[in-house]
Order: C-alpha cells, then sequence, then structure tokens
C-alpha cells in the first residue's frame, strides 16, 4: 500500500529531509547576500549595459527594417579613423558635467599681427565676467534665498500697465519695456504725429516704424521682431502710401504683407475675422487694375466696397495707434478705425514680445500699455517631463557627437529639439550623442532657469563666458572640446537649435567616406569675397584677403575626429586664429590643418542654408512649431517633406 504524502512529513527520516533542506536553504540565502554586492559590481553591469545596448539596436534595427540606404548601427565601423580619435579609454562618459571644461587664458594668448581683430580682448572680459555669474548661480543654490528672492522681484517687475510720456520716451530711448510680454488682450495706444520729410535727396518719404521687440539673444546681436508695422506715408516705388507688416525671425525676414488701400481678397484670409488689410481712398481707382481686381471680386461673390476713409496718417496731423494681441494675431486701430490685421507666425510667443520699438519720421506724444500680464510664463514653453531627459551613456566611444549651438533664452527652441530630431533611435541609443551648448545670458533670472534646465534635461553643456555675437566661435571651440575629451566622438558635427537634423540621413552620408580619410562635410562656399560695409562688414585690419577660404555654412557641418583634434589642441596652445564668424573661422582652421594632412571637402546642397528643401539633410530657420511638424511627417510618412509654415 502507497503511503499518503501526508505520512512523508509525520516520519523521522521525511522530518531530517526538511530540516536539511531548511538549514542548506537558509546557507544559501546567507552566501547570496554577502557575494550581491560583488555581482552588481562587476558581472552584473556589464550585462545590464549590454543588453541595454543590445535593445536599443535591435529597436534601431527594426526602425530602419525595409529601408535599403539607412544606416544599420550594428554595421556601423568601429575602428578608428586615426590613431588620435580616442584619447582616454578609461574614461567614463556616463557622469555628466553641465559646465564645460574649455578654458580661455587670456595672459598668454596669441597676439600675432595676423590676429588683431579683438576678439581676444572680448573673450578676456566675458570670460572674467562669466565665470564670476556662475559662481553667483552656484551659491546662489545653496541656501535657497536668491531664488525666491529672484521669483519676488519677477513678479513684481510684471506691472499690469506701464506708460510713458513723449518727453520720457525721447529721453530713455527708442524702445519702451513690456517687462512680462503680453497676453491675449493686451492693448498698446500710441499717441503720435508723423514729421514732415526733409526737403533733401536723402529722404525719399516721410515714414516711422513700429515693432514689438523680444528679447535680444545675445549682446551684439538684433532682437527678434513679431510685429513690423512700417506707415509709408508717400510710398515707396508706387508713389502710393502703403503699410507694410513682417517679422524677422532668427535675422531673416520672413514675407511682407503690404497694404495698399486696396481691401485684402476674402480668400486671403481673415485675422480674428478681420481683414488683413482694409481699403482707403486710391488716386487710381480707375486703373484698369483697380477694374481687374472689381471684376475678379464680383466673380467670387465678393459685394463691392467703396472706401471712403484717407490713408490714415498725414504730415503734421496727430494720430492714435492702437494695437491689440489677439488670438489668431496683432491688429491695429488708428483713431478708432481698423486698418490691418497681422496673424502670428511661427517662432514666436506673444509673451515673447518685451519692448516696443519706435523709429523714424514721428514725434511721440504719449505711450500706454495695459492689460499685461502679471506673472513671467514662459516657463510654460519646458515640458519638465522625464521622457525627454538625456538617455544614459555607457561607456564610450561614440559614432557622432552633435553639438547644438543655443542662447540661454530658447527655451522654446531647445524643447522644440527634445520632442523632434533628438528623439531618434540613434539618439536614444546612444550611437550619436547630442548637446547643446549654451553661454551665460546677460539677464540673471535667464541664468538661474537656464541653470535649472540644464540639471533636469541634462543634455546642456554652459560655456562659462556671457553670450556676444561676436564670440560664438567659443561655442564652437566647446563643441570640438567636448566632443574630443568627453565622449570622444570619431566624427563631431556642429548645427544650431534653429536646425533640424535627419540623424540618419546625416550617418549614411558619413559613411560613405572611407575611414582612413579626413574630411570637412556640408554646404561648402568655395568664393565667398569678405563685406566691407553693412552689418556683416569686415576690416582690412581684421581679415585682408580679397576672399575666404572655403568653408561650410554654419547651420550644420561635419568633421573627422583628427580635425576635432587639431582643433583643441590648437586652442590650447594659442595657435587658433580666432575670427568673428564662427563658419568662417572654421575654413580658416581646416585649411591651416591642410598643410600637415589633407582633407577632403564634400559639398552639398542638402544642408540647406535657408529654409527647407526636398530631401533635405538638415534644414535651417526652422521654427518650434516646424520642427514638430518635420518630425511628425518623418514619423507618418516614412519621408523628409518640409513644412512652410512661416
Amino acid at each position: 500500500m502507497k503511503r499518503g504524502k501526508l505520512d512523508l512529513f509525520q516520519s523521522p527520516s521525511g522530518q531530517r529531509s526538511i530540516q536539511t533542506l531548511v538549514v542548506v536553504g537558509f546557507l544559501y540565502l546567507v552566501m547570496m547576500t554577502l557575494e550581491l554586492p560583488f555581482v552588481f559590481d562587476s558581472g552584473f553591469t556589464a550585462v545590464t549595459q549590454e543588453s541595454s545596448r543590445s535593445f536599443s539596436v535591435q529597436r534601431t534595427e527594426e526602425e530602419f527594417k525595409g529601408k535599403k540606404e539607412l544606416i544599420r548601427p550594428e554595421k556601423i565601423p568601429l575602428e578608428p579613423r586615426n590613431q588620435t580619435w580616442y584619447s582616454n579609454p578609461e574614461r567614463r562618459v556616463s557622469e555628466f558635467k553641465p559646465l564645460s571644461s574649455m578654458n580661455f587664458d587670456s595672459i598668454s594668448v596669441n597676439n600675432s599681427s595676423s590676429n588683431v581683430s579683438g576678439i581676444e580682448s572680448w573673450a578676456k572680459e566675458a570670460f572674467e565676467v562669466g565665470r564670476k555669474t556662475w559662481e553667483e548661480i552656484q551659491r546662489g543654490k545653496s541656501p535657497g534665498v536668491r531664488e525666491n528672492a529672484i521669483e519676488k522681484n519677477r513678479n513684481e517687475s510684471c506691472p499690469i500697465s506701464v506708460s510713458l510720456s513723449g518727453f520720457e520716451f525721447l529721453e530713455k530711448g527708442p524702445i519702451m519695456e513690456l517687462p512680462c510680454g503680453l497676453k491675449l488682450g493686451s492693448l498698446i495706444t500710441i499717441v503720435g504725429k508723423p514729421r514732415v520729410a526733409k526737403d533733401d535727396k536723402n529722404a525719399v518719404v516721410s515714414q516711422f516704424v513700429v515693432e514689438l521687440q523680444g528679447l535680444r539673444d545675445v549682446d551684439g546681436e538684433d532682437p527678434p521682431r513679431m510685429l513690423h508695422f512700417n506707415p509709408r506715408l508717400k510710398g515707396d516705388a508706387s508713389g502710393e502710401p502703403v503699410i507694410e507688416q513682417n517679422t524677422r525671425y532668427r535675422m531673416q525676414w520672413g514675407t511682407a504683407i503690404r497694404c495698399d488701400g486696396r481691401k485684402s481678397y476674402f480668400i486671403e484670409g481673415t485675422v480674428d475675422g478681420q481683414a488683413r488689410c482694409e481699403g482707403w481712398i486710391r488716386n487710381d481707382t480707375n486703373s484698369e487694375e483697380s477694374k481687374i481686381r472689381l471684376w475678379l471680386n464680383q466673380l467670387i461673390g465678393q459685394t463691392k466696397e467703396t472706401a471712403v476713409w484717407p490713408y490714415p496718417f498725414a504730415e503734421g496731423k496727430l494720430f492714435v495707434l492702437t494695437l491689440r494681441a489677439g488670438v489668431e494675431g496683432y491688429h491695429v486701430d488708428i483713431d478708432g478705425r481698423h486698418v490691418s490685421s497681422f496673424p502670428h507666425r511661427a517662432g514666436f510667443t506673444i509673451e515673447d514680445a518685451t519692448g516696443l520699438f519706435l523709429k523714424g519720421d514721428i514725434d511721440v506724444h504719449s505711450i500706454f500699455a495695459t492689460s499685461l500680464p502679471t506673472s513671467q510664463i514662459s516657463h510654460r514653453r519646458l515640458d519638465m517631463s522625464s521622457r525627454w531627459k538625456a538617455p544614459p551613456l555607457p561607456n564610450g566611444p561614440f559614432e557622432l557627437f552633435i553639438g547644438i549651438m543655443s542662447a540661454g533664452n530658447h527655451f522654446a527652441s531647445r524643447m522644440a529639439v527634445r520632442r523632434s530630431w533628438m528623439q531618434h533611435s540613434l539618439i536614444q541609443s546612444s550611437v550619436v550623442v547630442a548637446r547643446f551648448f549654451v553661454a551665460l545670458h546677460a539677464k540673471k533670472e535667464v541664468n538661474v532657469e537656464l541653470k535649472k534646465e540644464a540639471d533636469f534635461f541634462g543634455d546642456i553643456v554652459i560655456v562659462p563666458y556671457i553670450d556676444n555675437y561676436n564670440l560664438l566661435v567659443l561655442k564652437t571651440v566647446a563643441i570640438f572640446e567636448y566632443g574630443v575629451r568627453a565622449v570622444s566622438a570619431k566624427y563631431v558635427m556642429k548645427c544650431d537649435d534653429d536646425t533640424f537634423v535627419r540623424v540618419d540621413a546625416v550617418m549614411n552620408e558619413i559613411n560613405k567616406v572611407p575611414a582612413s580619410k579626413s574630411f570637412y562635410l556640408g554646404n561648402i562656399n568655395y568664393y565667398h569675397k569678405p563685406f566691407r560695409f553693412g552689418k556683416w562688414a569686415v576690416t582690412y585690419e581684421e581679415y585682408a584677403g580679397d576672399k575666404y577660404p572655403p568653408f561650410a555654412n554654419g547651420p550644420a557641418y561635419i568633421v573627422s575626429s583628427d580635425i576635432s583634434q587639431f582643433i583643441v589642441s590648437g586652442f590650447e596652445k594659442h595657435k587658433l586664429r580666432l575670427f568673428k564668424m564662427e563658419d568662417v573661422s572654421m575654413g580658416m582652421w581646416v585649411e591651416q590643418f591642410n598643410s600637415s594632412r589633407p582633407a577632403e571637402y564634400i559639398h552639398s546642397l542638402k544642408f540647406c542654408q535657408v529654409g527647407c528643401t526636398e530631401d533635405y539633410f538638415t534644414a535651417h530657420y526652422q521654427s518650434p512649431g516646424q520642427m514638430m511638424c518635420l518630425w511628425k511627417r518623418l514619423q507618418d510618412q516614412g519621408r523628409p517633406q518640409c513644412c512652410n509654415m512661416r
């Protein structure tokens, strides 16, 4: 007869067996407890990292499955291009530090006759102020008093209204500060009088400019224009009075809207239900063009409207201009009558309009702005979600390092990059590494917010000098220094934060170059001459030659690691010439590199200098909205397609 299962537990031999198993199990648990830290310190970490990378590569491969021309990360060659590309194999790159280690030694800087542009003195001052500013930010972090004080001052500096008399405006300058920008429904009223045009050959017509301007990105650069309102009382080439409206984003003018006395077509669209241009009495109502326009209006069913109002501005006549911020755009009334409306354009938000600028043939009597925001709302542009944080970096080296040049107050642009092309699987799997490079801003509030952003997202490298447009070249050097020393990348790419990058297409283009070659890849200018007049003027003391060496346009270019190493070494030994235009500087450095080892110049128009073209590698001057649109179209359609939203 078989024993029941319960009898086994009741017998002496069964009980001894159970006791033995319990003792063995207890000893096993003790041994595992003692050995567990050693397992985590050695084998488990390696296994985890290898598993993580394998998963990322597998995910990347699945994403690219079926696309023959796209690179497969596991097939990227890992052999060094030359002996200098990987300098510190023992370094752990997973420890991210937000402060650049680049240093500017102003004492022993090269002061040769070929480098007398004054950029060294600017750099010296910018680094000295920058170090003090960074120390203040660091000190302000520990007690918590400084940030609270800044927040208090910020709230106190956001009044619901501001006003200036004509005398005060004349004394303070051509701009009135709007401390916290505008909000929906904000009103600005200007009382002024156009001056009579001077009777000389230089004054073609009486005109003036009213602009909503943003915060200047860096010292020396023009501020952005959210709205450019330009009445020309006796016209320009047309000879008829006009009002021109436009925007200027990243120093590039958009498409102008010209109001010339003819009411906008219905099919041109409205702004918050109002016409973009109202009509006024014109001198050519019987012209052929006017008759054709009338016929077209009747054809589309638009009723005839006879303009009975004259042009809203006259020399020596007082006017009251009211500017209102609406849902879809800005609206301008003159003496209580609607004159024009201008739609919001991608790249701007109404809280960015922190200054009202007036200039030209106008006498200002008074300015009054009301219904202003009573608190800063710019922080809403940051999505403080962990999903947008930079992925943790395993031990290097890496294939491609992308340094993204940005300014302190470009919060929205950086957020758009994080949410778009920085989500590419090659970046998320750390085959490609991307970091923002930002210098300190002149405003302390911006620096405090920047430090918070850097600490949270882990993708910002702060270069400790006060930003200046003529010192952008220092950010470029910092990008190469980080690419060589911090991540030991085989290739280093520089781009701007308004540049959209097709990461896979760029990697495919790089891998067409033989691994043994030094190269300089981008949209190359071969015969560019220095401008001697205007905004981009270069004096003969700064550059005496009649043309620059070949250089890639600044929005995006790539170099091999040996060129990166040459740049960093030359900067540290004070043998690197610094020029105020960073892309031209890069061309000079590659030309200098060529004296010892020839570099191949690879030109491609797909690194778009302005805007976006079909089958682009990079697209420049892309607003945050365009960034998201480009990324969405890549995801939805699997191919590049431009988003011309401005």
